[in-house]
């Protein structure tokens, strides 16, 4: 498969562009503004373009990975639409509900095939974790708490320039916009729910910008599982600071350092009866972004699957309205 990107900041960079390598494609062309971004793609192999329409024009493609800056999101769809290439978009789906609503209208057009990148649904130990819960081996699940934080100052950029994730008009709010998605469509995932009854609360304590550096999701499912998340933009990475937990009835399953772009980590799962530990075992030498990038191809192949733009819509409009509520952040 010969992929387009449309945005080769460090996530494309770093995590997917290697990643559609190792699952047997191609990246064929980057769209990027910047001149570096494009001489780092060439470099690699791929053709690089200023223009996203030019890209189009002047590269045959069979898929594109959207990783621009949020409010970008769907300009970008609508455009790749318009040429009738299936379009792998970065999380959170737009900066706002009115670009969710811009990509719903594409989506039901039906002029291309349209999918979220969540890649936590993609990480091989939280497919173990599903397994285990479908399985019985918690019992009735009661609760999913996650802890999923990082530090990104003002002058963070991780060498592709300014920090667009802190400007309100670029990323359409902070830490809890950008890293919140990723839980709800995580616990969706593995309870086989979506979280409901949303409600969020916004933070500004560590930096000196205009969006939040942290913040809490609490919400609960039609089953009343409850879930808890809390994300963040100020917590020294040195820190611990992702950990996954599923509890019920006959016990807890603990991940620790499975949330994120990155292979590995650890999980257990704990007995209620006695208080026995059991590593649970999984691929931990696959990155999420390699079984995307796989999962993605043959999805484009035959739509069925882990992948569905309207499961992904309705949660954007669920997320959207508890995040306003939240506005404007202290």
């Amino acid at each position: 498969m010969r992929w387009g990107i449309a945005g080769y900041g460090w996530v494309a960079r770093d995590y997917m562009a290697p990643a559609i390598a190792a699952a047997g494609g191609t990246v064929a062309a980057v769209c990027d503004p910047s001149r570096e971004a494009r001489a780092l793609a060439e470099e690699r192999g791929a053709q690089g373009f200023a223009r996203l329409e030019d890209m189009l024009d002047g590269c045959a493609l069979d898929a594109l990975y959207v990783a621009t800056p949020n409010h970008l999101h769907a300009g970008t769809i609508e455009t790749a639409a318009a040429a009738g290439l299936p379009i792998l978009c970065e999380k959170p789906l737009a900066e706002d509900i009115a670009g969710v609503e811009r990509i719903a209208a594409v989506a039901d057009s039906g002029s291309t095939a349209i999918a979220t990148a969540f890649d936590q649904r993609h990480h091989p130990a939280h497919e173990a974790v599903r397994q285990r819960i479908r399985a019985g081996d918690l019992g009735t699940v009661t609760a999913i708490r996650i802890v999923y934080c990082c530090w990104v100052d003002p002058e963070w950029s991780r060498g592709t320039g300014e920090n667009w994730r802190a400007q309100p008009r670029c990323a359409g709010g902070g830490a809890v916009l950008d890293l919140a998605p990723h839980g709800l469509d995580l616990a969706e995932y593995l309870l086989g729910e979506p979280v409901g009854d949303l409600s969020v609360t916004l933070q500004r304590r560590i930096h000196d910008y205009p969006v939040e550096d942290g913040g809490m999701v609490i919400g609960r499912t039609a089953s009343h599982v409850l879930f808890s998340s809390h994300v963040s933009y100020n917590w020294p990475e040195e820190l611990p600071r992702r950990r996954l937990e599923i509890a019920g009835t006959g016990g807890l399953i603990v991940a620790t350092d499975t949330m994120g772009q990155d292979a590995g980590g650890h999980v257990s799962l704990i007995d209620a009866a006695g208080g026995g530990r059991q590593v649970i075992a999984f691929d931990s030498a696959t990155t999420p972004f390699v079984r995307q990038a796989l999962a993605f191809a043959h999805w484009c192949e035959r739509p069925s699957g882990t992948f569905s733009i309207a499961r992904d819509i309705a949660a954007a409009r669920r997320f959207f309205a508890a995040y306003r509520k939240a506005q404007p952040c202290p």
